[in-house]
C-alpha cells in the first residue's frame, strides 16, 4: 500500500492506495481512519481497481481545521472531488461507512456525473427532509428519558474531555459497545444513550478482551492516530448536522440515481434506527443493486465481516458498466 498526502482544493488529505484501474474511493466513519478499510483495499485492488482510502479531514495526517463549520457536508464532498482532481481522474465509485456513508451518498447525489456508483455501509440513505436533525435526535433520547449520543456530542469540548485523557480505553469501549459482540453496560444500558449529566464512558461495558475482529496491533494504529489528531475535528462532523440540513434543503427529497449497494449488520445501530429509511430505498435509491443485512454483525461491518463485505463489494464493482 502506498501512502501519500494530496492537496484536495486547499485541504491536505492523507490517503492510502493500491492497485490500478478504475478508481474506488473509500471513506471511513467515526472514530476510525483509512485503516478501517485494511481488508478491502487489497481485495478491491486484486479485482482490477485502484483502491484509494482517505483519512477524512480532522483525522490522522489530513488537515484538522479549528472551526466547527469547516466540517460541513459540502466541505467533505469538496474534499472527495479534490482528491480525484489531485489524482488526475475524472470519475470514481465511492464507498462509505458510518459518517462516510452520508458523505459518499451526498457525493453521488450532488455529482452523479463524477461519482458513478455508490455503496453505503451501516447508515442508510435518507434524502434531505423536513425535520431538523438535532430536534429529531433529542426526541430519540427523550423516548428513553436519557440523551441520545449524537445530542451528547453537540457541545464542543464535552466528549473530547472524556476521550482524550485515555484514548485507548475510550476507543476500545466505543468499538466494543457498537460491535456485534457487545453486551449491556453494568446499568443495563447501551452506548446509544447517556444518562443526563453523565458521560458516554459510563456506558462502556467492562472489557477484559478484545473483540475477535480487532487485534492489539489494530488498536495501536487507531490509538496513535487519535493521540496525534485528537477528537475535536471528528466530533465537529456531528456538530454540523443542522447546518447540513439547511445547506441541502434545495435538494430536499432528491434520490440517488446512480447504481448503489447497501450493507449493514443485524445488530448495527444506525441500520436498526434507520429501518424506515431502508424500506424506502426502492424510491430513494432507484439504482439499488443489492441490500444485505449480515447476521450477528454489529456496526463495524467491514472489519467484523471482512471477507463477506469484501466479496459483496467486489462482486458489485465488477458488475458495474
Amino acid at each position: 500500500m502506498k501512502h501519500s498526502c494530496v492537496d484536495a482544493r486547499g485541504t491536505r488529505i492523507h490517503l492510502v492506495e493500491e492497485g490500478a484501474g478504475p478508481l474506488v474511493l473509500l471513506v471511513h466513519g467515526f472514530p476510525e481512519s483509512w485503516y478501517s478499510w485494511r481488508h478491502q483495499i487489497p481485495a478491491i485492488a486484486a479485482a482490477g481497481f485502484r483502491a484509494v482510502a482517505i483519512d477524512v479531514r480532522g483525522y490522522g495526517r489530513s488537515s484538522t481545521p479549528v472551526e466547527v463549520d469547516a466540517y460541513g457536508m459540502l466541505a467533505h464532498v469538496s474534499d472527495n472531488l479534490g482528491v480525484l482532481e489531485a489524482l488526475g481522474v475524472d470519475e470514481a465509485v465511492v464507498i462509505g461507512h458510518d459518517w462516510g456513508s452520508p458523505i459518499a451518498a451526498n457525493s453521488a447525489m450532488l455529482r452523479p456525473d463524477i461519482f458513478r456508483a455508490v455503496a453505503l455501509l451501516s447508515v442508510p440513505y435518507s434524502p434531505p427532509g423536513n425535520r431538523q436533525p438535532t430536534k429529531a435526535f433529542a426526541e430519540m433520547g427523550e423516548a428513553s428519558g436519557e440523551e441520545f449520543y449524537i445530542s451528547y456530542f453537540q457541545e464542543p469540548g464535552r466528549a473530547e474531555a472524556e476521550a482524550e485523557p485515555d484514548v485507548r480505553s475510550w476507543l476500545l469501549g466505543f468499538y466494543m459497545g457498537s460491535s456485534g459482540e457487545a453486551t449491556r453496560s453494568p446499568d443495563g444500558g447501551t452506548i446509544a444513550t447517556i444518562r443526563r449529566g453523565g458521560r458516554l464512558r459510563d456506558r462502556f461495558q467492562p472489557v477484559d478482551h478484545l473483540p475477535s475482529w480487532l487485534s492489539e496491533a489494530d488498536l495501536d494504529v487507531y490509538v496513535e492516530q487519535f493521540q496525534y489528531s485528537g477528537f475535536r475535528g471528528p466530533l465537529n462532523r456531528y456538530r454540523n448536522v443542522d447546518r447540513d440540513w439547511r445547506d441541502l434543503q434545495v435538494w430536499k427529497g432528491q434520490p440517488i440515481t446512480v447504481p448503489s449497494l447497501f450493507i449493514a449488520g443485524e445488530k448495527d445501530g444506525p441500520a436498526i434506527w434507520g429501518a424506515r429509511a431502508i424500506e424506502r430505498h426502492s424510491q430513494t435509491l432507484p439504482g439499488l443493486r443489492g441490500s444485505h443485512i449480515l447476521p450477528g454483525c454489529g456496526h463495524w461491518v467491514q472489519q467484523e465481516r471482512a471477507e463477506a463485505v469484501s466479496k459483496l463489494l467486489v462482486d458489485w464493482l465488477v458488475s458495474l458498466p
